[in-house]
Protein backbone atom coordinates (compact mmCIF):
# COMPACT_ATOMS: atom_id res chain seq x y z
CA UNK A 1 0.00 0.00 0.00
CA UNK A 2 2.85 1.96 0.58
CA UNK A 3 3.57 2.51 -3.01
CA UNK A 4 -1.02 2.90 -3.84
CA UNK A 5 -1.37 6.73 -5.30
CA UNK A 6 -3.46 8.82 -2.84
CA UNK A 7 -6.17 10.53 -4.65
CA UNK A 8 -8.62 12.68 -2.34
CA UNK A 9 -10.66 16.57 -3.13
CA UNK A 10 -7.51 18.76 -4.19
CA UNK A 11 -4.92 16.15 -3.15
CA UNK A 12 -3.20 14.15 -6.40
CA UNK A 13 -0.27 11.54 -4.28
CA UNK A 14 1.66 9.09 -6.35
CA UNK A 15 2.35 7.08 -3.09
CA UNK A 16 1.76 7.04 0.98
CA UNK A 17 5.40 8.13 1.70
CA UNK A 18 6.05 11.46 3.15
CA UNK A 19 8.47 13.34 4.41
CA UNK A 20 7.68 15.03 7.23
CA UNK A 21 9.22 18.40 8.33
CA UNK A 22 11.97 18.28 10.12
CA UNK A 23 14.14 21.84 10.83
CA UNK A 24 17.70 22.02 10.12
CA UNK A 25 18.55 25.60 10.89
CA UNK A 26 20.25 25.35 7.49
CA UNK A 27 18.84 28.25 5.74
CA UNK A 28 20.68 31.75 5.45
CA UNK A 29 20.51 34.54 8.36
CA UNK A 30 17.50 35.91 6.35
CA UNK A 31 15.29 32.98 6.40
CA UNK A 32 16.08 31.91 2.67
CA UNK A 33 17.07 29.07 1.77
CA UNK A 34 20.85 28.92 0.65
CA UNK A 35 22.47 26.63 -1.88
CA UNK A 36 23.32 23.60 0.89
CA UNK A 37 19.49 23.61 1.68
CA UNK A 38 18.23 23.79 -1.77
CA UNK A 39 20.77 20.20 -2.00
CA UNK A 40 19.78 18.88 1.17
CA UNK A 41 15.87 18.65 -0.11
CA UNK A 42 16.89 17.62 -3.69
CA UNK A 43 18.30 14.43 -2.18
CA UNK A 44 14.67 13.37 -0.72
CA UNK A 45 13.24 14.89 -4.20
CA UNK A 46 15.61 11.65 -6.21
CA UNK A 47 13.61 9.10 -3.57
CA UNK A 48 10.72 8.05 -6.30
CA UNK A 49 9.37 6.61 -2.91
CA UNK A 50 8.37 9.64 -1.65
CA UNK A 51 4.74 10.83 -2.65
CA UNK A 52 4.87 14.15 -0.02
CA UNK A 53 7.58 16.18 0.98
CA UNK A 54 6.62 19.17 3.60
CA UNK A 55 9.80 21.38 4.40
CA UNK A 56 10.35 22.14 7.57
CA UNK A 57 8.65 24.86 9.27
CA UNK A 58 9.01 28.77 8.68
CA UNK A 59 7.89 31.42 10.64
CA UNK A 60 5.41 33.91 9.78
CA UNK A 61 6.42 36.58 12.13
CA UNK A 62 10.02 38.01 13.35
CA UNK A 63 8.25 37.38 16.81
CA UNK A 64 7.60 34.00 16.17
CA UNK A 65 11.15 33.07 14.85
CA UNK A 66 12.17 29.95 16.50
CA UNK A 67 15.96 29.82 15.96
CA UNK A 68 18.28 32.09 14.31
CA UNK A 69 18.76 29.73 10.72
CA UNK A 70 14.77 28.86 10.53
CA UNK A 71 13.78 29.07 7.43
CA UNK A 72 11.19 32.33 6.67
CA UNK A 73 7.68 33.17 5.13
CA UNK A 74 7.38 36.48 6.98
CA UNK A 75 8.23 39.12 3.70
CA UNK A 76 7.75 38.88 -0.38
CA UNK A 77 11.70 38.83 -0.03
CA UNK A 78 11.80 35.67 0.40
CA UNK A 79 10.20 33.98 -2.58
CA UNK A 80 12.24 34.07 -5.38
CA UNK A 81 14.98 31.88 -3.07
CA UNK A 82 11.88 29.54 -2.03
CA UNK A 83 10.75 29.32 -5.65
CA UNK A 84 14.36 28.06 -6.17
CA UNK A 85 13.88 25.57 -3.78
CA UNK A 86 10.61 24.27 -5.23
CA UNK A 87 12.03 24.27 -8.42
CA UNK A 88 15.31 22.53 -7.85
CA UNK A 89 13.20 19.59 -6.12
CA UNK A 90 10.42 19.38 -9.23
CA UNK A 91 13.52 19.54 -11.42
CA UNK A 92 14.95 16.36 -9.85
CA UNK A 93 11.30 14.47 -9.77
CA UNK A 94 8.06 16.92 -11.45
CA UNK A 95 5.94 14.06 -9.44
CA UNK A 96 6.59 15.08 -6.53
CA UNK A 97 4.28 16.96 -4.12
CA UNK A 98 5.99 19.48 -1.61
CA UNK A 99 4.09 21.47 0.70
CA UNK A 100 5.58 24.07 2.77
CA UNK A 101 4.92 24.51 6.48
CA UNK A 102 4.22 27.92 8.11
CA UNK A 103 4.34 28.48 12.09
CA UNK A 104 4.94 30.68 14.92
CA UNK A 105 6.30 29.34 18.04
CA UNK A 106 4.76 31.79 20.62
CA UNK A 107 6.62 31.11 24.01
CA UNK A 108 9.02 28.66 22.45
CA UNK A 109 11.12 31.71 20.55
CA UNK A 110 14.48 32.75 20.79
CA UNK A 111 14.16 36.61 22.08
CA UNK A 112 18.00 36.78 21.45
CA UNK A 113 16.92 36.18 17.88
CA UNK A 114 14.07 38.35 17.58
CA UNK A 115 14.52 40.93 19.54
CA UNK A 116 10.54 40.77 20.92
CA UNK A 117 8.87 39.93 24.00
CA UNK A 118 7.37 36.44 24.47
CA UNK A 119 3.83 35.80 23.66
CA UNK A 120 1.45 32.97 24.33
CA UNK A 121 -2.30 32.16 24.99
CA UNK A 122 -1.24 32.73 28.85
CA UNK A 123 1.16 33.63 31.18
CA UNK A 124 3.97 31.03 30.76
CA UNK A 125 7.53 30.94 30.88
CA UNK A 126 8.90 30.24 27.78
CA UNK A 127 12.33 28.97 26.60
CA UNK A 128 13.70 32.40 26.70
CA UNK A 129 12.21 33.64 29.45
CA UNK A 130 8.54 34.67 30.40
CA UNK A 131 5.40 34.81 27.60
CA UNK A 132 2.64 37.38 28.69
CA UNK A 133 -0.62 36.47 27.06
CA UNK A 134 -1.62 37.92 23.50
CA UNK A 135 -3.92 40.41 23.24
CA UNK A 136 -7.11 40.17 20.87
CA UNK A 137 -5.46 42.55 18.88
CA UNK A 138 -2.40 40.70 18.82
CA UNK A 139 -4.06 37.18 18.47
CA UNK A 140 -5.51 38.75 14.73
CA UNK A 141 -2.55 40.04 13.67
CA UNK A 142 -0.58 36.80 13.77
CA UNK A 143 -3.95 35.26 11.67
CA UNK A 144 -3.42 37.77 9.25
CA UNK A 145 0.44 37.10 9.16
CA UNK A 146 -0.25 33.11 8.84
CA UNK A 147 -2.49 34.35 6.01
CA UNK A 148 0.24 36.16 4.34
CA UNK A 149 2.83 34.08 4.78
CA UNK A 150 0.44 31.04 2.99
CA UNK A 151 0.29 33.52 -0.12
CA UNK A 152 3.66 33.32 0.04
CA UNK A 153 4.02 30.17 -0.31
CA UNK A 154 1.42 29.86 -3.46
CA UNK A 155 3.14 32.21 -5.22
CA UNK A 156 6.70 30.43 -4.36
CA UNK A 157 5.40 27.87 -6.43
CA UNK A 158 4.65 25.20 -3.69
CA UNK A 159 2.33 22.86 -4.30
CA UNK A 160 0.54 23.29 -0.85
CA UNK A 161 0.54 24.76 2.69
CA UNK A 162 0.67 23.49 5.85
CA UNK A 163 -0.14 25.46 9.39
CA UNK A 164 1.84 24.38 12.07
CA UNK A 165 -0.35 23.83 15.45
CA UNK A 166 1.52 21.13 17.11
CA UNK A 167 4.63 20.45 18.90
CA UNK A 168 4.36 22.88 21.84
CA UNK A 169 4.25 25.61 19.38
CA UNK A 170 1.78 28.95 19.12
CA UNK A 171 -1.55 27.27 17.99
CA UNK A 172 -0.57 24.51 19.65
CA UNK A 173 -0.46 26.42 23.12
CA UNK A 174 -3.63 27.87 22.53
CA UNK A 175 -5.67 24.39 21.69
CA UNK A 176 -3.78 22.67 24.64
CA UNK A 177 -5.88 23.40 28.14
CA UNK A 178 -2.04 22.70 30.30
CA UNK A 179 -1.24 26.09 28.50
CA UNK A 180 -4.49 27.71 28.27
CA UNK A 181 -5.68 29.01 31.05
CA UNK A 182 -7.24 32.12 29.42
CA UNK A 183 -11.50 33.41 30.57
CA UNK A 184 -12.28 35.06 27.61
CA UNK A 185 -13.63 33.76 23.73
CA UNK A 186 -10.18 31.99 23.40
CA UNK A 187 -9.95 29.96 26.45
CA UNK A 188 -12.03 26.96 28.23
CA UNK A 189 -13.84 25.01 25.73
CA UNK A 190 -12.69 23.20 23.11
CA UNK A 191 -14.43 25.36 20.48
CA UNK A 192 -12.56 28.46 22.12
CA UNK A 193 -9.06 26.96 22.02
CA UNK A 194 -9.67 25.84 18.72
CA UNK A 195 -10.96 29.25 17.63
CA UNK A 196 -7.46 31.02 16.94
CA UNK A 197 -6.47 27.82 14.70
CA UNK A 198 -10.08 27.61 12.68
CA UNK A 199 -9.89 31.93 12.17
CA UNK A 200 -6.35 31.54 10.76
CA UNK A 201 -7.23 28.47 8.66
CA UNK A 202 -9.90 30.67 7.23
CA UNK A 203 -7.75 33.55 6.48
CA UNK A 204 -5.72 31.14 5.36
CA UNK A 205 -8.06 30.19 2.56
CA UNK A 206 -9.02 33.34 1.88
CA UNK A 207 -5.23 34.11 0.95
CA UNK A 208 -4.50 30.91 -1.58
CA UNK A 209 -8.27 30.38 -2.75
CA UNK A 210 -10.36 27.70 -3.16
CA UNK A 211 -8.28 25.17 -4.92
CA UNK A 212 -5.08 25.15 -3.04
CA UNK A 213 -4.36 22.43 -0.68
CA UNK A 214 -4.10 23.19 3.19
CA UNK A 215 -2.61 20.71 5.53
CA UNK A 216 -3.12 21.13 9.52
CA UNK A 217 -0.10 19.83 11.51
CA UNK A 218 -2.13 19.46 15.02
CA UNK A 219 -0.78 18.50 18.37
CA UNK A 220 -3.81 16.67 18.71
CA UNK A 221 -3.12 14.91 22.03
CA UNK A 222 -0.78 15.66 25.06
CA UNK A 223 -0.44 12.46 26.40
CA UNK A 224 0.03 14.17 29.96
CA UNK A 225 -3.08 14.22 32.84
CA UNK A 226 -4.87 17.58 32.50
CA UNK A 227 -4.17 17.78 28.75
CA UNK A 228 -5.62 17.71 25.44
CA UNK A 229 -6.58 14.28 24.54
CA UNK A 230 -7.75 12.07 21.90
CA UNK A 231 -11.46 12.96 21.81
CA UNK A 232 -9.99 16.36 21.57
CA UNK A 233 -8.59 15.60 18.80
CA UNK A 234 -11.52 13.56 17.31
CA UNK A 235 -13.34 16.90 17.73
CA UNK A 236 -11.05 19.14 16.32
CA UNK A 237 -10.42 17.67 12.99
CA UNK A 238 -13.83 17.26 12.49
CA UNK A 239 -13.71 21.33 12.84
CA UNK A 240 -11.43 21.29 11.19
CA UNK A 241 -12.50 19.41 8.19
CA UNK A 242 -15.73 21.17 8.15
CA UNK A 243 -13.72 25.19 7.43
CA UNK A 244 -11.47 23.33 4.67
CA UNK A 245 -8.59 21.87 5.69
CA UNK A 246 -7.94 19.02 2.49
CA UNK A 247 -5.42 16.92 5.22
CA UNK A 248 -4.55 16.31 8.67
CA UNK A 249 -1.49 15.47 9.93
CA UNK A 250 -0.90 14.42 13.26
CA UNK A 251 1.60 14.85 15.87
CA UNK A 252 2.19 14.91 19.65
CA UNK A 253 1.10 18.67 21.15
CA UNK A 254 2.37 19.33 25.04
CA UNK A 255 4.70 15.73 24.49
CA UNK A 256 6.28 16.92 20.78
CA UNK A 257 7.05 14.48 18.50
CA UNK A 258 7.32 11.46 20.88
CA UNK A 259 5.28 9.93 23.51
CA UNK A 260 7.36 8.88 26.85
CA UNK A 261 6.82 4.81 27.56
CA UNK A 262 6.54 4.25 23.62
CA UNK A 263 9.02 3.07 20.90
CA UNK A 264 6.73 1.02 18.46
CA UNK A 265 6.26 1.94 15.17
CA UNK A 266 3.24 4.47 14.68
CA UNK A 267 3.20 5.53 18.09
CA UNK A 268 0.27 8.33 17.72
CA UNK A 269 -1.87 5.32 15.84
CA UNK A 270 -4.25 5.12 18.36
CA UNK A 271 -5.08 9.23 17.86
CA UNK A 272 -4.75 8.81 14.09
CA UNK A 273 -7.10 4.99 14.12
CA UNK A 274 -10.45 7.47 16.09
CA UNK A 275 -9.36 10.64 14.17
CA UNK A 276 -9.64 8.74 10.76
CA UNK A 277 -12.99 7.22 11.78
CA UNK A 278 -14.73 10.76 12.04
CA UNK A 279 -13.54 12.59 8.81
CA UNK A 280 -13.18 12.09 5.58
CA UNK A 281 -10.02 13.77 4.88
CA UNK A 282 -6.90 12.07 4.51
CA UNK A 283 -4.93 11.42 7.86
CA UNK A 284 -1.22 11.34 8.23
CA UNK A 285 0.63 9.74 10.47
CA UNK A 286 4.06 10.46 11.33
CA UNK A 287 6.28 9.01 14.30
CA UNK A 288 8.84 5.56 14.82
CA UNK A 289 8.90 3.74 11.68
CA UNK A 290 11.69 2.59 10.76
CA UNK A 291 11.07 -0.33 8.12
CA UNK A 292 8.53 -0.37 4.88
CA UNK A 293 6.87 -2.77 6.50
CA UNK A 294 5.89 -0.94 9.56
CA UNK A 295 4.74 1.54 7.48
CA UNK A 296 2.61 -0.98 5.16
CA UNK A 297 1.05 -2.96 8.50
CA UNK A 298 -0.04 0.80 10.03
CA UNK A 299 -1.42 1.51 6.56
CA UNK A 300 -3.69 -2.30 6.20
CA UNK A 301 -4.82 -1.53 9.66
CA UNK A 302 -6.35 1.52 9.03
CA UNK A 303 -4.32 4.08 11.16
CA UNK A 304 -4.07 6.32 8.40
CA UNK A 305 -3.76 7.29 4.83
CA UNK A 306 -0.17 8.49 4.72
CA UNK A 307 2.86 7.52 6.78
CA UNK A 308 5.82 10.24 7.84
CA UNK A 309 9.08 8.79 7.97
CA UNK A 310 11.55 11.05 9.46
CA UNK A 311 14.83 10.01 11.57
CA UNK A 312 15.12 7.01 9.17
CA UNK A 313 14.78 9.11 5.91
CA UNK A 314 17.09 11.41 7.68
CA UNK A 315 19.89 8.69 8.06
CA UNK A 316 18.87 7.77 4.48
CA UNK A 317 17.36 9.63 1.58
CA UNK A 318 17.06 6.73 -0.04
CA UNK A 319 14.77 4.91 2.77
CA UNK A 320 12.62 2.37 1.24
CA UNK A 321 14.43 2.27 -1.95
CA UNK A 322 18.10 0.91 -0.66
CA UNK A 323 15.77 -1.54 1.39
CA UNK A 324 13.72 -2.98 -1.27
CA UNK A 325 17.36 -3.85 -3.14
CA UNK A 326 19.12 -5.58 -0.05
Amino acid sequence: MLNTPLISGKLSLRTRLVLPPMATQKSDSGGMPDDGLVSYYEAYARNPLIGLMITEHSYVDIQGKASSRQMSFAEDGVIPSQRRLVDACHAVNPDLTIFAQINHAGKNTSPEVTGQELVSASALSGKGGQARAMTREEIRSVERRFAEAARRVRQAGYDGVEIHAAHAYLLNQFYSPLTNKRTDEYGGALENRLRFLIETLRLTREAVGPDYPIAVRLGGCDYQPGGSTVQDAVTACAMLEAEGADLIDLSGGMCFYSRAGHDEAGWFSDMSAAVRQAVSVPILLTGGVTRPDEAETLLEAGTADLIGVGRALLRDPLWGVTSAMQ
